[in-house]
């Protein structure tokens, strides 16, 4: 069969039915976030009205919940670059004993269930008498966050010759700038790739946040509560919507600064 040969109908009704099967419930709540009923799901919905939306801008519990998911989000962000960078420079540009032994344990926390880093974690910060705060949040998140950076930084780092580096000191330059002018603009997209996954898995997380967050609530445990104990329905999915947005737009950006293939976007989450 030639390559350029169009895929059989079967084939092509098969991958409309997984789209469908995966993308469907999400535009499902897109439509009852505009609904005109408040407590119940009906299909089709009695009526549509855009009132959900001054009634979501107006409740001070949801601007709560966002300005601490976006607060968390962006400092685990930041120190998973930091920390993420740094690890994918020593694994790919150092030799040592136990390199590969690292690589794996920085994988790791992506790999095991939520569930099982959120009581690990849990564990630890009883043992060390760490209170429950915003900081307890950010530790949790920042776990998963470094491997998504790192996973992008090492395959960028890996690609990087090393004779530029040399190149860069035998010219005198020192080692801030080296990283600068040769090691950032090289690294710069695979970084901002990184970044905008970690922000997007961080800001929509669950699981790891309920052992870690206490009484806090960022939006997506507000959003669970609220679906646990509903009070205005249309507003939950009015916020759902905003999610959608602020974890969907990231991840695009982070397909399009990688989709040379060269070096993967996502890790494995």
């Amino acid at each position: 069969m030639r390559s350029d040969a169009p895929a059989p109908l079967s084939l092509r009704l098969a991958a409309t039915g997984g789209l469908l099967f995966l993308h469907l419930p999400i535009l499902l709540i897109f439509l009852y976030a505009f609904t005109t009923e408040e407590r119940s799901y009906q299909f089709p919905p009695p009526g549509l009205t855009l009132q959900w939306f001054a009634v979501t801008w107006n409740r001070p519990d949801v601007w709560q919940a966002l300005g601490l998911s976006v607060k968390v989000a962006t400092v685990s962000t930041v120190l998973a670059l930091i920390l993420g960078t740094l690890t994918a420079a020593a694994v790919s540009r150092a030799r040592f004993f136990g390199r590969e032994t690292v690589s794996l344990l920085v994988i790791l926390p992506i790999a095991l269930p939520g569930i099982v880093t959120g009581i690990a974690l849990r564990s630890a910060f009883n043992l060390a008498d760490i209170p429950y705060s915003t900081l307890t949040i950010i530790l949790g998140h920042a776990t998963f966050c470094i491997v998504v950076v790192y996973n992008n930084a090492v395959a960028r780092f890996r690609r990087l010759s090393g004779g530029m580096i040399e190149a860069s000191y035998d010219l005198g330059a020192n080692a801030f700038q080296t990283f600068r002018h040769v090691i950032l603009p090289n690294i710069g997209t695979a970084l901002m790739a990184g970044g905008m996954l970690a922000f997007a898995l961080s800001f929509d997380e669950v699981i790891v946040t309920t052992f870690t967050a206490g009484q806090q609530q960022t939006l997506p445990i507000w959003m669970l509560e609220e679906l646990v104990r509903p009070r205005q329905r249309p507003v939950t999915n009015v916020v759902a919507m905003v999610v959608v947005l602020a974890t969907f737009l990231p991840i695009l950006g982070a397909y399009y600064l990688t989709r040379d293939g060269a070096e993967t976007a996502g890790g494995g989450k």
